[in-house]
């Protein structure tokens, strides 16, 4: 009987990809099991791993913002996502985006020629046996939701999402649009200026629109952070003013004039011949969008390439459900990353999916799992999923409210300003991870593979087998 370690991997989405090239490169072999395209999805448009649905940002960089923070911790342990999106970017200012296309190409690449990982095309009906990481992401299958829930009972929970649309460069009327970044940030955006009567004729469009009605058995419930944009029109005229439009930072570059309202244009790809509406996720029939798109100043002739959707996330009740290391609290072969495991967002997603690779791996070598430190972002968004009130538990994502906070005065006494006690949290984070990789041998190692299988982390066993053996079997991923 071959004894030597092998894990499974149940979706090849941010999490499940990351999972995946983690726990190969602790020297276990992969079954990383993805049901397209033997079984597709309402959003997914390709067969490609780490395909990007939603939008095509990993949020914002930088030492004062907290998804820079996270950004920089995957960067440190070699993280697949965050790798390839950084050889994958597209302008966008302040945040890291990347060309959708070209980052799910190079992470399938990297996935399919790394010598431990045994890609499966199937969905898988059942849970699997032995090590797990289960990222199935927010789209995960009737059959083997139904699967996880006849495991887990009445915590299996549910709620939609929305996509927002892209249109075409050239049917964007530049003479209309101009560049400005938001509070004098780089210029990467292209924005549309409402007046007051422009910005009527929105609302007048988006109450007049037919929305996505879902079937009896769905329940209509958005997370905040991707709330559709008339969802945010029903709750008040001036709400989307106050959110995706708010036109604070955004006056013109050359007349200084201020408006009413802006929309916001996001390149999606490395020739930015396609551009998304910041904030305009939508559940929108398509008809109706392309009607709303185009009372939009600067996109009265718009070529809409890509419509928003609306899709079903799923995700547990982390709290009641998970350990901080994301093992099942009453499996410890189980483990879950990215959306499932009740994260928001694909960095998000990625990381925690490679955290979960790693601790599955170690969990078939026989080591104990690991847990990053509190002040790290990725050990506080962990201990968050496991220690929230599991009461109308809703998806987190990176944010300064999960770390410890920064105090209020340096060394020498003095106030310091927010953004110096950010970047003071960001360095302590950051050093802290970094030697948390360094004491268990993870830093700075490869997404992309080598030839060779690498070799065990530093604490694995001396008589730990690394050599290959043959798969067994059976969804997607985010």
């Amino acid at each position: 009987m071959d004894s030597r370690p092998r894990i499974t991997v149940v979706g090849a989405g941010m999490a499940g990809s990351d999972a995946a090239l983690a726990a190969a490169r602790q020297g276990v072999d992969v079954d990383l099991v993805e049901m397209r395209p033997v079984r597709t999805t309402p959003a997914h448009a390709t067969d490609r791993f780490a395909e990007m649905v939603c939008s095509n940002s990993l949020g914002g960089t930088g030492e004062t913002n907290a998804k820079g923070l996270l950004q920089a911790e995957m960067r440190a342990a070699g993280g697949a996502i965050v790798t390839h999106a950084d050889a994958s970017r597209v302008p966008a200012g302040g945040a890291l985006a990347v060309d959708r296309s070209v980052l799910a190409e190079r992470v399938t690449a990297a996935v399919e020629a790394h010598p431990r990982i045994t890609v499966r095309r199937e969905e898988l009906t059942t849970l699997p046996d032995g090590p797990a990481v289960l990222a199935t992401g927010p789209l995960t299958s009737d059959t083997f939701a139904a699967a996880i829930a006849e495991r887990l009972g009445e915590d299996f929970l549910g709620f939609y999402d929305a996509a927002a649309p892209i249109v075409d460069v050239d049917s964007i009327d530049m003479d209309v649009a101009y560049r400005k970044g938001r509070y004098d940030q780089a210029a990467d955006y292209l924005n549309l200026p409402l007046r007051e009567a422009d910005y009527a004729r929105f609302l007048e469009a988006i109450g007049e629109a037919r929305s996505h009605t879902p079937h009896d058995w769905e329940k209509l419930e958005f997370f905040e952070g991707c709330m559709p944009i008339e969802e945010l029109a029903r709750r008040g005229p001036e709400t989307p003013r106050f959110g995706p439009m708010k036109p604070v930072g955004l006056e013109h570059p050359e007349t200084g004039e201020r408006f009413h309202a802006v929309v916001q244009l996001r390149q999606e790809d490395a020739a930015g011949r396609m551009w998304s509406l910041v904030g305009f996720q939508t559940g929108l029939k398509w008809g109706d969008q392309k009607t709303v798109v185009t009372t939009l100043p600067g996109l009265e002739n718009a070529d809409v390439v890509r419509y928003g959707v609306m899709h079903r996330n799923t995700y547990l009740n982390a709290p009641r459900l998970l350990e901080a290391h994301l093992a099942l609290r009453n499996d410890a072969d189980l483990f879950v990353a990215g959306v499932l495991a009740g994260t928001e967002g694909y960095l998000e997603s990625s990381a925690t999916g490679w955290l979960a690779g790693t601790n599955a791996a170690r969990r078939a070598l026989g080591l104990d799992p690991l847990l990053p430190p509190e002040t790290s972002m990725l050990g506080g968004l962990v201990r968050f999923l496991s220690g929230a009130n599991p009461d109308g538990f809703q998806p987190m994502n990176a944010n300064w409210g999960l770390v410890p906070n920064a105090p209020k005065k340096d060394d020498a006494g003095r106030r310091m300003a927010k953004k110096d006690r950010r970047a003071w949290m960001f360095a302590r984070g950051l050093e802290a991870f970094t030697g948390f990789l360094g004491a268990h041998g993870l830093a700075a190692a490869p997404a992309v593979p080598n030839d060779a299988p690498q070799d065990a982390p530093q604490d694995a066993p001396k008589d730990a087998p690394h050599d290959r053996a043959p798969a067994p079997a059976g969804v997607g991923g985010d």
